[in-house]
Protein backbone atom coordinates (compact mmCIF):
# COMPACT_ATOMS: atom_id res chain seq x y z
CA UNK A 1 0.00 0.00 0.00
CA UNK A 2 1.16 3.40 -0.82
CA UNK A 3 0.28 6.92 1.42
CA UNK A 4 0.19 10.16 -0.01
CA UNK A 5 0.71 13.67 1.46
CA UNK A 6 -1.07 16.09 -0.53
CA UNK A 7 -1.27 20.55 -0.42
CA UNK A 8 -4.14 21.46 1.02
CA UNK A 9 -3.45 24.63 -0.56
CA UNK A 10 -3.61 23.71 -3.82
CA UNK A 11 -4.78 19.79 -3.53
CA UNK A 12 -1.72 18.55 -5.33
CA UNK A 13 0.44 15.77 -4.49
CA UNK A 14 3.13 16.31 -2.78
CA UNK A 15 5.19 12.91 -2.74
CA UNK A 16 4.02 8.88 -2.20
CA UNK A 17 5.35 6.66 0.16
CA UNK A 18 5.41 3.13 0.51
CA UNK A 19 4.03 1.75 3.81
CA UNK A 20 6.91 -0.88 5.33
CA UNK A 21 6.73 -4.30 5.36
CA UNK A 22 6.22 -6.26 8.73
CA UNK A 23 9.78 -7.40 8.42
CA UNK A 24 10.45 -4.21 8.14
CA UNK A 25 8.83 -2.78 11.49
CA UNK A 26 10.21 -6.04 13.06
CA UNK A 27 13.78 -5.05 12.31
CA UNK A 28 12.85 -1.26 13.36
CA UNK A 29 11.72 -2.82 16.76
CA UNK A 30 14.40 -4.89 17.61
CA UNK A 31 16.70 -1.81 17.09
CA UNK A 32 14.99 0.49 19.23
CA UNK A 33 14.78 -2.48 21.79
CA UNK A 34 18.79 -2.80 21.35
CA UNK A 35 19.41 1.03 21.17
CA UNK A 36 17.77 1.27 24.80
CA UNK A 37 19.73 -1.09 26.44
CA UNK A 38 22.91 1.19 25.80
CA UNK A 39 21.21 5.02 25.81
CA UNK A 40 19.62 3.74 29.43
CA UNK A 41 23.29 4.18 30.72
CA UNK A 42 24.63 7.83 29.12
CA UNK A 43 24.62 10.24 31.65
CA UNK A 44 22.23 12.61 31.68
CA UNK A 45 24.83 14.95 30.47
CA UNK A 46 25.60 13.11 27.80
CA UNK A 47 22.30 13.00 26.45
CA UNK A 48 21.34 17.08 27.20
CA UNK A 49 24.50 17.37 24.64
CA UNK A 50 22.90 15.73 22.30
CA UNK A 51 19.35 16.67 23.13
CA UNK A 52 20.44 20.73 22.72
CA UNK A 53 22.09 20.09 19.33
CA UNK A 54 18.44 18.77 18.01
CA UNK A 55 17.30 21.89 19.32
CA UNK A 56 20.26 24.31 17.72
CA UNK A 57 19.72 22.31 14.29
CA UNK A 58 15.76 23.16 14.18
CA UNK A 59 16.52 26.93 15.06
CA UNK A 60 19.07 26.66 12.16
CA UNK A 61 17.00 25.30 9.61
CA UNK A 62 13.17 26.84 10.87
CA UNK A 63 12.01 27.90 7.78
CA UNK A 64 12.68 24.82 6.03
CA UNK A 65 11.00 22.67 8.97
CA UNK A 66 8.01 25.34 8.73
CA UNK A 67 8.06 24.67 5.10
CA UNK A 68 7.26 20.89 5.84
CA UNK A 69 4.22 22.09 7.64
CA UNK A 70 2.83 24.64 5.57
CA UNK A 71 3.16 22.12 2.42
CA UNK A 72 1.85 19.18 4.19
CA UNK A 73 -1.15 20.30 6.28
CA UNK A 74 -1.75 24.12 5.64
CA UNK A 75 -0.48 25.79 8.41
CA UNK A 76 0.26 29.56 7.91
CA UNK A 77 4.17 29.73 7.55
CA UNK A 78 4.85 32.27 10.66
CA UNK A 79 2.35 29.93 12.58
CA UNK A 80 4.67 27.01 11.41
CA UNK A 81 7.86 28.67 12.11
CA UNK A 82 6.69 29.63 15.68
CA UNK A 83 5.90 25.67 16.00
CA UNK A 84 9.60 24.95 15.14
CA UNK A 85 11.39 27.30 17.82
CA UNK A 86 8.81 25.45 20.45
CA UNK A 87 10.03 22.63 19.72
CA UNK A 88 14.12 23.54 20.36
CA UNK A 89 12.52 25.19 23.39
CA UNK A 90 10.82 21.90 25.13
CA UNK A 91 14.54 20.47 24.09
CA UNK A 92 16.43 22.74 25.88
CA UNK A 93 13.98 22.69 28.64
CA UNK A 94 14.66 18.68 29.04
CA UNK A 95 18.09 18.97 28.21
CA UNK A 96 18.13 21.46 31.50
CA UNK A 97 15.67 19.80 34.09
CA UNK A 98 15.65 16.05 32.93
CA UNK A 99 18.20 15.40 35.57
CA UNK A 100 16.92 17.61 38.17
CA UNK A 101 13.48 16.10 37.32
CA UNK A 102 14.44 12.49 37.86
CA UNK A 103 16.46 12.70 40.43
CA UNK A 104 16.49 9.76 43.45
CA UNK A 105 14.41 11.20 46.24
CA UNK A 106 15.44 10.31 49.74
CA UNK A 107 12.09 9.44 52.04
CA UNK A 108 12.16 9.05 55.93
CA UNK A 109 11.37 5.31 57.13
CA UNK A 110 12.04 3.58 60.03
CA UNK A 111 14.72 1.63 57.44
CA UNK A 112 18.34 3.10 57.53
CA UNK A 113 17.50 4.54 54.04
CA UNK A 114 14.60 4.45 51.64
CA UNK A 115 14.44 6.47 48.16
CA UNK A 116 12.56 6.21 45.25
CA UNK A 117 14.23 5.98 42.22
CA UNK A 118 13.24 7.05 38.48
CA UNK A 119 13.89 3.95 35.66
CA UNK A 120 13.59 3.46 31.94
CA UNK A 121 11.32 1.08 30.96
CA UNK A 122 12.34 1.09 27.11
CA UNK A 123 10.68 1.34 23.80
CA UNK A 124 7.93 3.38 23.89
CA UNK A 125 5.28 3.78 20.38
CA UNK A 126 4.00 7.03 19.79
CA UNK A 127 1.27 7.68 17.59
CA UNK A 128 0.72 11.34 16.37
CA UNK A 129 -1.34 13.81 14.92
CA UNK A 130 -0.94 16.20 12.06
CA UNK A 131 -2.30 19.60 13.65
CA UNK A 132 1.34 20.45 15.22
CA UNK A 133 3.29 17.92 13.20
CA UNK A 134 6.59 18.69 14.91
CA UNK A 135 5.46 19.61 18.46
CA UNK A 136 3.00 16.62 19.52
CA UNK A 137 6.89 14.20 18.58
CA UNK A 138 9.01 17.01 20.13
CA UNK A 139 6.24 17.11 23.50
CA UNK A 140 6.67 13.45 23.69
CA UNK A 141 10.21 12.65 22.47
CA UNK A 142 11.79 15.20 24.35
CA UNK A 143 11.37 13.92 28.00
CA UNK A 144 11.40 10.48 26.76
CA UNK A 145 14.58 10.24 25.13
CA UNK A 146 15.92 12.55 27.91
CA UNK A 147 14.71 9.95 31.01
CA UNK A 148 16.80 6.96 28.80
CA UNK A 149 13.77 5.56 27.03
CA UNK A 150 13.73 4.84 23.14
CA UNK A 151 11.07 5.70 20.51
CA UNK A 152 8.95 4.50 17.24
CA UNK A 153 6.78 6.83 15.82
CA UNK A 154 3.67 6.57 13.55
CA UNK A 155 2.99 9.98 12.51
CA UNK A 156 -0.55 10.99 10.68
CA UNK A 157 -0.47 9.71 6.80
CA UNK A 158 -0.44 13.36 5.81
CA UNK A 159 2.46 14.74 8.02
CA UNK A 160 5.06 11.34 6.24
CA UNK A 161 7.47 14.14 5.34
CA UNK A 162 7.38 15.71 8.93
CA UNK A 163 7.77 12.22 10.50
CA UNK A 164 10.69 11.86 8.10
CA UNK A 165 12.72 14.84 8.51
CA UNK A 166 12.17 14.72 12.68
CA UNK A 167 14.07 11.14 12.14
CA UNK A 168 16.81 12.94 10.24
CA UNK A 169 17.23 15.94 12.87
CA UNK A 170 18.22 13.03 15.86
CA UNK A 171 20.77 11.48 13.79
CA UNK A 172 22.24 14.66 12.76
CA UNK A 173 22.29 15.38 15.93
CA UNK A 174 24.41 12.35 16.62
CA UNK A 175 21.88 10.16 18.48
CA UNK A 176 22.48 6.27 18.47
CA UNK A 177 20.38 4.43 15.83
CA UNK A 178 17.85 3.30 16.73
CA UNK A 179 16.57 5.61 19.80
CA UNK A 180 14.21 7.58 17.39
CA UNK A 181 12.83 6.25 14.44
CA UNK A 182 9.67 6.58 12.39
CA UNK A 183 7.04 4.16 11.04
CA UNK A 184 4.91 4.39 7.92
CA UNK A 185 2.76 2.04 8.51
CA UNK A 186 -1.10 1.04 8.91
CA UNK A 187 -3.58 0.92 11.48
CA UNK A 188 -3.49 -3.08 11.34
CA UNK A 189 0.68 -2.55 11.96
CA UNK A 190 0.10 -0.62 14.47
CA UNK A 191 -2.05 -2.55 16.45
CA UNK A 192 0.71 -5.23 16.01
CA UNK A 193 3.39 -2.82 17.28
CA UNK A 194 1.30 -2.11 20.45
CA UNK A 195 0.83 -5.80 20.94
CA UNK A 196 4.51 -6.68 20.59
CA UNK A 197 6.51 -7.24 23.66
CA UNK A 198 9.74 -4.86 22.67
CA UNK A 199 7.34 -2.10 22.90
CA UNK A 200 6.55 -1.00 26.72
CA UNK A 201 3.80 1.45 26.35
CA UNK A 202 1.96 3.97 23.63
CA UNK A 203 1.21 7.86 23.71
CA UNK A 204 -1.28 8.73 21.05
CA UNK A 205 -2.95 12.78 20.54
CA UNK A 206 -5.82 12.12 18.20
CA UNK A 207 -9.87 11.69 18.63
CA UNK A 208 -12.16 10.52 21.00
CA UNK A 209 -12.23 7.21 19.02
CA UNK A 210 -9.31 7.12 18.43
CA UNK A 211 -8.11 6.84 22.08
CA UNK A 212 -10.95 4.20 22.44
CA UNK A 213 -8.90 1.87 20.27
CA UNK A 214 -5.63 2.67 21.34
CA UNK A 215 -6.02 2.58 24.76
CA UNK A 216 -8.05 -0.71 24.75
CA UNK A 217 -5.58 -2.28 22.61
CA UNK A 218 -2.63 -1.25 25.31
CA UNK A 219 -4.47 -2.64 28.33
CA UNK A 220 -5.37 -5.85 26.56
CA UNK A 221 -1.49 -6.53 26.37
CA UNK A 222 -1.26 -4.62 30.10
CA UNK A 223 0.82 -1.80 28.54
CA UNK A 224 0.53 1.62 30.06
CA UNK A 225 -1.03 4.41 27.76
CA UNK A 226 -1.20 8.12 27.49
CA UNK A 227 -4.03 9.25 25.90
CA UNK A 228 -4.78 13.26 24.79
CA UNK A 229 -8.41 13.26 22.98
CA UNK A 230 -9.34 16.17 22.07
CA UNK A 231 -11.88 18.68 23.35
CA UNK A 232 -14.58 21.26 23.21
CA UNK A 233 -12.79 23.68 25.50
CA UNK A 234 -14.73 26.61 26.91
CA UNK A 235 -13.99 30.11 27.57
CA UNK A 236 -16.35 32.19 30.07
CA UNK A 237 -16.65 36.00 29.15
CA UNK A 238 -18.23 37.81 32.33
CA UNK A 239 -20.00 40.61 33.03
CA UNK A 240 -17.06 42.49 34.32
CA UNK A 241 -14.49 41.32 31.48
CA UNK A 242 -12.62 43.30 29.16
CA UNK A 243 -14.43 43.12 26.47
CA UNK A 244 -11.77 43.74 23.64
CA UNK A 245 -8.97 41.89 25.21
CA UNK A 246 -11.63 39.06 25.39
CA UNK A 247 -12.93 39.11 21.89
CA UNK A 248 -8.80 39.53 20.38
CA UNK A 249 -7.52 36.72 22.33
CA UNK A 250 -10.57 34.28 21.72
CA UNK A 251 -10.62 35.13 18.22
CA UNK A 252 -6.83 34.73 17.49
CA UNK A 253 -6.69 31.23 19.51
CA UNK A 254 -9.92 29.72 17.54
CA UNK A 255 -8.58 30.99 14.30
CA UNK A 256 -5.46 29.61 14.64
CA UNK A 257 -4.36 26.76 12.31
CA UNK A 258 -8.07 27.25 10.65
CA UNK A 259 -9.74 26.01 14.13
CA UNK A 260 -7.41 22.83 14.07
CA UNK A 261 -6.42 22.75 17.89
CA UNK A 262 -7.46 20.65 20.55
CA UNK A 263 -7.36 23.40 22.89
CA UNK A 264 -9.04 26.37 21.04
CA UNK A 265 -11.68 27.81 22.35
CA UNK A 266 -14.68 25.97 21.03
CA UNK A 267 -17.60 27.37 22.98
CA UNK A 268 -17.51 30.97 23.64
CA UNK A 269 -20.09 31.51 26.66
CA UNK A 270 -20.47 35.23 27.18
CA UNK A 271 -23.20 36.38 30.21
CA UNK A 272 -26.06 38.03 28.78
CA UNK A 273 -25.46 41.67 30.01
CA UNK A 274 -22.39 41.93 27.78
CA UNK A 275 -23.40 39.45 25.07
CA UNK A 276 -24.39 41.59 22.50
CA UNK A 277 -20.97 44.09 22.69
CA UNK A 278 -19.13 40.84 22.46
CA UNK A 279 -20.41 39.35 19.22
CA UNK A 280 -19.80 42.84 17.57
CA UNK A 281 -16.18 42.70 18.38
CA UNK A 282 -15.80 38.87 17.42
CA UNK A 283 -17.22 39.73 14.14
CA UNK A 284 -15.74 42.65 13.36
CA UNK A 285 -12.11 41.09 14.48
CA UNK A 286 -13.17 37.84 12.56
CA UNK A 287 -13.87 39.56 9.31
CA UNK A 288 -9.93 40.39 9.19
CA UNK A 289 -9.35 37.00 8.84
CA UNK A 290 -8.98 36.14 4.90
CA UNK A 291 -7.57 33.43 2.91
CA UNK A 292 -4.65 33.43 1.33
CA UNK A 293 -1.27 31.00 0.55
CA UNK A 294 -0.15 29.88 3.63
CA UNK A 295 3.45 29.90 2.34
CA UNK A 296 3.03 33.83 2.26
CA UNK A 297 4.12 35.46 5.32
CA UNK A 298 1.03 37.99 5.57
CA UNK A 299 -0.65 34.97 5.55
CA UNK A 300 -3.23 34.34 9.01
CA UNK A 301 -5.56 31.75 7.43
CA UNK A 302 -4.98 29.24 5.30
CA UNK A 303 -7.09 25.82 4.52
CA UNK A 304 -8.12 23.27 6.49
CA UNK A 305 -5.98 20.19 6.28
CA UNK A 306 -7.70 17.49 4.02
CA UNK A 307 -10.71 17.49 2.14
CA UNK A 308 -12.93 15.29 4.64
CA UNK A 309 -12.11 17.30 7.41
CA UNK A 310 -13.68 20.56 5.20
CA UNK A 311 -16.96 18.50 4.60
CA UNK A 312 -17.18 17.34 8.37
CA UNK A 313 -16.93 20.70 9.26
CA UNK A 314 -19.30 21.80 6.63
CA UNK A 315 -21.58 19.24 8.45
CA UNK A 316 -21.66 20.13 11.43
CA UNK A 317 -22.31 23.87 11.00
CA UNK A 318 -25.48 22.68 8.59
CA UNK A 319 -27.06 20.27 11.31
CA UNK A 320 -26.53 22.70 13.99
CA UNK A 321 -28.30 25.45 11.86
CA UNK A 322 -30.74 22.94 11.21
CA UNK A 323 -31.62 22.51 14.95
CA UNK A 324 -32.06 26.58 15.58
CA UNK A 325 -28.72 27.88 15.18
CA UNK A 326 -28.15 31.14 13.49
CA UNK A 327 -25.11 31.80 10.99
CA UNK A 328 -24.17 35.36 11.18
CA UNK A 329 -20.55 35.30 9.48
CA UNK A 330 -19.21 32.92 6.87
CA UNK A 331 -20.75 29.08 6.68
CA UNK A 332 -19.30 27.89 3.28
CA UNK A 333 -16.34 26.91 1.52
CA UNK A 334 -14.63 29.09 -0.25
CA UNK A 335 -14.26 28.34 -4.02
CA UNK A 336 -10.86 28.20 -4.43
CA UNK A 337 -8.15 25.34 -4.89
CA UNK A 338 -7.53 23.82 -1.97
CA UNK A 339 -9.51 22.71 1.10
CA UNK A 340 -10.64 26.52 2.51
CA UNK A 341 -13.33 27.11 4.85
CA UNK A 342 -14.45 30.62 5.57
CA UNK A 343 -13.90 31.46 9.21
CA UNK A 344 -17.80 31.15 10.33
CA UNK A 345 -19.71 32.50 13.45
CA UNK A 346 -22.61 30.66 14.91
CA UNK A 347 -24.81 31.98 17.64
CA UNK A 348 -28.03 30.76 19.27
CA UNK A 349 -26.44 27.45 20.47
CA UNK A 350 -28.10 24.72 22.12
CA UNK A 351 -27.88 21.84 24.18
CA UNK A 352 -28.51 18.73 21.25
CA UNK A 353 -27.09 20.98 18.30
CA UNK A 354 -23.33 19.61 16.89
CA UNK A 355 -22.13 23.08 17.60
CA UNK A 356 -22.74 22.22 21.50
CA UNK A 357 -21.98 18.53 22.16
CA UNK A 358 -19.35 17.87 19.75
CA UNK A 359 -15.73 19.18 19.34
CA UNK A 360 -15.94 21.54 16.27
CA UNK A 361 -12.20 21.10 14.65
CA UNK A 362 -12.53 23.84 12.04
CA UNK A 363 -12.47 27.45 11.81
CA UNK A 364 -16.22 27.62 13.78
CA UNK A 365 -16.72 30.44 16.20
CA UNK A 366 -19.53 29.43 18.41
CA UNK A 367 -20.89 31.87 20.69
CA UNK A 368 -23.61 30.71 23.72
CA UNK A 369 -25.55 33.22 25.83
CA UNK A 370 -25.71 32.43 29.54
CA UNK A 371 -27.97 34.74 31.53
CA UNK A 372 -25.45 34.94 34.98
CA UNK A 373 -21.60 33.72 36.07
CA UNK A 374 -23.50 30.21 37.02
CA UNK A 375 -25.23 29.51 34.48
CA UNK A 376 -21.92 30.09 32.23
CA UNK A 377 -19.82 27.97 34.89
CA UNK A 378 -22.33 25.13 34.81
CA UNK A 379 -22.68 25.28 30.26
CA UNK A 380 -18.91 25.52 30.32
CA UNK A 381 -19.03 22.03 32.15
CA UNK A 382 -22.19 20.22 30.75
CA UNK A 383 -20.01 18.60 27.58
CA UNK A 384 -18.19 15.12 27.63
CA UNK A 385 -14.55 16.92 26.96
CA UNK A 386 -12.38 18.21 29.76
CA UNK A 387 -9.15 19.59 27.98
CA UNK A 388 -9.22 23.25 28.01
CA UNK A 389 -11.26 26.14 29.85
CA UNK A 390 -10.99 30.18 30.17
CA UNK A 391 -12.53 32.97 31.96
CA UNK A 392 -12.40 36.29 31.36
CA UNK A 393 -12.96 38.53 34.17
CA UNK A 394 -11.44 41.73 35.79
CA UNK A 395 -11.49 40.52 39.39
CA UNK A 396 -8.59 38.08 38.83
CA UNK A 397 -9.48 36.06 42.54
CA UNK A 398 -12.55 35.65 41.18
CA UNK A 399 -11.04 34.28 38.44
CA UNK A 400 -8.79 31.86 39.92
CA UNK A 401 -11.75 30.70 41.98
CA UNK A 402 -13.42 29.48 38.74
CA UNK A 403 -10.14 28.26 37.35
CA UNK A 404 -9.39 26.43 40.17
CA UNK A 405 -13.04 25.22 41.68
CA UNK A 406 -15.10 25.31 39.23
CA UNK A 407 -14.05 24.18 35.79
CA UNK A 408 -13.52 20.70 35.11
CA UNK A 409 -10.41 20.89 32.84
CA UNK A 410 -7.21 19.58 32.72
CA UNK A 411 -5.76 23.13 31.83
CA UNK A 412 -7.18 26.43 32.54
CA UNK A 413 -6.30 29.95 32.53
CA UNK A 414 -7.79 33.23 33.17
CA UNK A 415 -7.89 36.60 30.98
CA UNK A 416 -5.41 34.48 28.37
CA UNK A 417 -6.02 31.54 26.02
CA UNK A 418 -5.00 28.09 26.91
CA UNK A 419 -1.27 26.83 25.59
CA UNK A 420 0.75 23.64 26.35
CA UNK A 421 4.17 25.13 28.04
CA UNK A 422 7.15 23.03 28.88
CA UNK A 423 7.30 23.88 32.41
CA UNK A 424 3.62 23.11 33.21
CA UNK A 425 2.17 19.61 32.60
CA UNK A 426 -0.50 19.36 30.44
CA UNK A 427 -3.70 16.67 29.49
CA UNK A 428 -7.36 16.26 30.32
CA UNK A 429 -9.67 15.15 32.01
CA UNK A 430 -13.50 13.27 31.16
CA UNK A 431 -12.97 12.14 27.35
CA UNK A 432 -10.37 14.40 26.65
CA UNK A 433 -8.13 11.33 28.05
CA UNK A 434 -5.43 10.55 30.93
CA UNK A 435 -2.40 11.36 31.82
CA UNK A 436 0.04 13.92 31.12
CA UNK A 437 2.86 15.71 29.06
CA UNK A 438 5.32 18.20 29.56
CA UNK A 439 7.14 19.33 32.98
CA UNK A 440 7.91 16.55 35.77
CA UNK A 441 4.83 14.72 35.18
CA UNK A 442 5.08 14.12 31.50
CA UNK A 443 8.54 12.65 32.34
CA UNK A 444 7.24 10.39 34.81
CA UNK A 445 4.66 8.87 32.66
CA UNK A 446 6.78 5.33 31.31
CA UNK A 447 9.50 6.13 34.10
CA UNK A 448 9.24 2.71 36.17
CA UNK A 449 9.10 4.47 39.50
CA UNK A 450 11.05 2.03 42.12
CA UNK A 451 11.32 2.21 45.79
CA UNK A 452 14.28 1.06 47.18
CA UNK A 453 14.29 0.60 51.61
CA UNK A 454 17.42 -0.86 53.35
CA UNK A 455 17.25 -2.37 56.56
Amino acid sequence: MTIQTINPATGEVIKTYQEMSGNKVDQMLANGDAAFQHWKTLSFAERACLMKKVAELLCADKTNYAKIITTEMGKPITQAIAEIEKCAWICNHYGDHAEMYLAPRQVKTEMQKSFVYYEPKGLIFAIMPWNFPFWQVFRFAAPNLMAGNTAVLSHAPISTGAALAIEQIFHLAGFPAGVFQSLIINNEQAAKVIADPRVIGVTLTGSQGAGKIVGSEAAKHLKKSVLELGGSDPYLILADADIDRAATTCVTARLMVSGQVCISPKRLIVVDNVYDQFEQKVIELTRAYQAEDPLSETCNFGPMARADLRETIAKQVNDSMAKGAVCVYGGKSINRPGFYYQPTILKNIQAGMPAYEQELFGPVICLIRAKDEQEAIAIANDNAYGLGAAVFTRDEKKGERIAVQELRAGVCAVNTFVASDPRMPFGGTKQSGYGRECSAEGIYEFMNIKSVSIA
